[in-house]
């Protein structure tokens, strides 16, 4: 016995004739590869300058983030830098300098009153000094002065501070008010640091 019985029946097989199409020539067949071959590089060239503006969008991103870094980097460290200096800034402009202001005020004085007399050779010269500083001004002059040379002291003027007159000129010495000038500008420069570091 067969197995027809178990199979579905589609009917008769129905011949379909051969579909004829139509003849392309070789030119036609040539031009559509040269078509298609334009558009194929086109879409590539487009691929290519779409990579290549992505490309160049993340590198100019990732260097601008560098750059962000560096200069953070650069400002956080110069803010570290001060922050250790601070401590020997304040020690220069509270010990070191005033002492060595001191300790070379009357030499200074002497140099200052040897540059006038250069110029005011026949005019009396004075030099006008703070309370307890005469004596010490005066061992400090050259016993072989070419003018007469006057110490005075004024009560109205610091330690540090002096005046010196040679005819109508005058000049001013004070060590007190350059190391308050020097402590000043270093506390300015600093603050300007921190805060730069602190906002940007």
């Amino acid at each position: 016995m067969g197995i027809t019985h178990l199979l579905e029946d589609f009917g008769t097989a129905t011949v379909v004739p051969p579909t004829s199409f139509p003849e392309i020539s070789e030119e036609a067949i040539e031009e559509e590869r040269a078509v298609s071959f334009e558009k194929g590089y086109s879409a590539g060239w487009d691929d290519a300058v779409t990579a290549k503006e992505k490309e160049t969008v993340q590198i100019s991103a990732t260097l601008s983030s560098s750059l962000e870094d560096l200069n953070f980097t650069y400002q956080e460290a110069q803010a570290q830098l001060i922050e250790s200096l601070d401590p020997m800034f304040k020690v220069l402009t509270s010990a070191v300098l005033p002492d060595t202001m001191a300790a070379t005020f009357g030499h200074h004085i002497v140099d200052q009153m040897t540059d006038m007399a250069k110029t005011h050779t026949d005019q009396p010269l004075s030099i006008f000094v703070s309370p307890g500083e005469a004596s010490a001004v005066r061992g400090l002059l050259p016993e072989t002065f070419a003018t007469p040379v006057q110490v005075q002291e004024d009560e109205n003027l610091t330690p540090g501070q002096a005046y010196l007159r040679a005819g109508t000129s005058e000049r001013e010495i004070n060590s007190s008010g350059l190391v308050e000038s020097i402590q000043d500008s270093i506390e300015a420069f600093t603050y300007h640091i921190r805060e730069e570091s602190q906002y940007g």
